[in-house]
């Protein structure tokens, strides 16, 4: 069965569907097996890997409202191993219709309890809000994962996110764990970034993902392209952090088979091109030019 992620926080504009479609791309790319399901009526992780979300008859909605069958929404990508459930405007309506649904927060999971065998990953892209929407994918998920950018305001918002989190554990899903925070939207130029990175890890000890994203243009150019940012431009500094996170996702919730394969592929100092339609090879990267805070990559 595939272990279910929720990528989550209810403040806006903080790197979540960025981070959740390069995660997953990355993923892919070694090989897994990756459903995204969005969940945000914007629909970005949608145009994100290239789905035009407003031609599509089956989504999240009638996954959520209309009872349909899961796999007549998932849709394939151009990125191998990488399919999703994409989303659009209707998903606005849906929370509405939930409201008096039987069982109502656990909606989705029993959606997913029909396809989960079929996926190494289910990836669900939250919307920015504390809803029945992103109840549901929190009841749904065996972890949470939190995009968090390294500004003061982000960390103010995060008692809350975090009591949310205790609440559907304690009550709807006494599975569900933190699964890991991961740092956006660094500026290492400032200080305020490094005490937030400092304040974070020192909160959340080994939940805190070492690899920490850097602001950057690729990263905010490449929706625009419908690719993620390490199909986009693969050797950007954004793009080699976001490798690296993916990297560091396997070494914390993949097999044994991908640790191993992961130590081994370190010591020969490559790392996986990521194409659409092909999985990651291995090849030598050029030498990075921009300034980075990121862990650099050694496989």
């Amino acid at each position: 069965m595939g272990k279910t992620f929720s990528f989550f926080n209810q403040k806006g504009g903080v790197g979540k569907t960025t981070s959740v479609i390069n995660i997953a791309t990355v993923v892919a790319g070694f090989g897994k097996k990756v459903l995204l399901i969005d969940l945000d009526s914007q629909g970005n992780a949608t145009s994100g890997v290239g789905i035009e979300k407003n031609e599509n008859e089956s989504t999240a909605y009638q996954l959520l409202v209309e009872n349909s069958d899961p796999n007549g929404s998932v849709k394939k990508t151009t990125i191998e191993n990488l399919w999703i459930i994409p989303s659009n405007a209707h998903l606005a309506g849906a929370e509405m219709h939930l409201i008096g649904q039987e069982k109502r927060e656990y909606v989705l999971r029993e959606q997913l309890g029909k396809i989960s065998n079929d996926y190494d990953y289910i990836f669900l892209d939250c919307p920015p809000s504390l809803g029945l929407i992103s109840i549901n994918a929190l009841t749904a998920s065996s972890y949470i994962i939190i995009p968090l950018q390294c500004e003061y305001y982000a960390l103010e918002g995060l008692g809350q996110l975090l009591n949310t989190y205790q609440l559907v554990k304690k009550n709807l899903s006494a599975d569900l764990e933190l699964g890991g925070v991961i740092l956006t939207m660094a500026d290492i130029r400032t200080n305020l970034t490094q005490q937030v990175i400092e304040e974070v890890r020192n909160y959340f000890k080994d939940k805190a993902f070492q690899s920490v994203i850097p602001r950057s243009v690729k990263l905010s150019e490449a929706p625009s392209f419908g690719k993620p940012a390490v199909i986009y431009d693969p050797h950007n500094r954004g793009s080699l952090a976001y490798v690296e996170l993916g990297k560091e996702f396997l070494m914390r919730f993949g097999t044994e088979d991908d640790r191993k394969g992961l130590a081994a592929s370190a010591q020969e100092a490559r790392t996986p091109v990521l194409e659409e339609g092909t999985q990651g090879v291995d090849v030598e990267l050029a030498p990075e030019t921009e300034q980075s805070q990121t862990v650099q990559p050694n496989s």
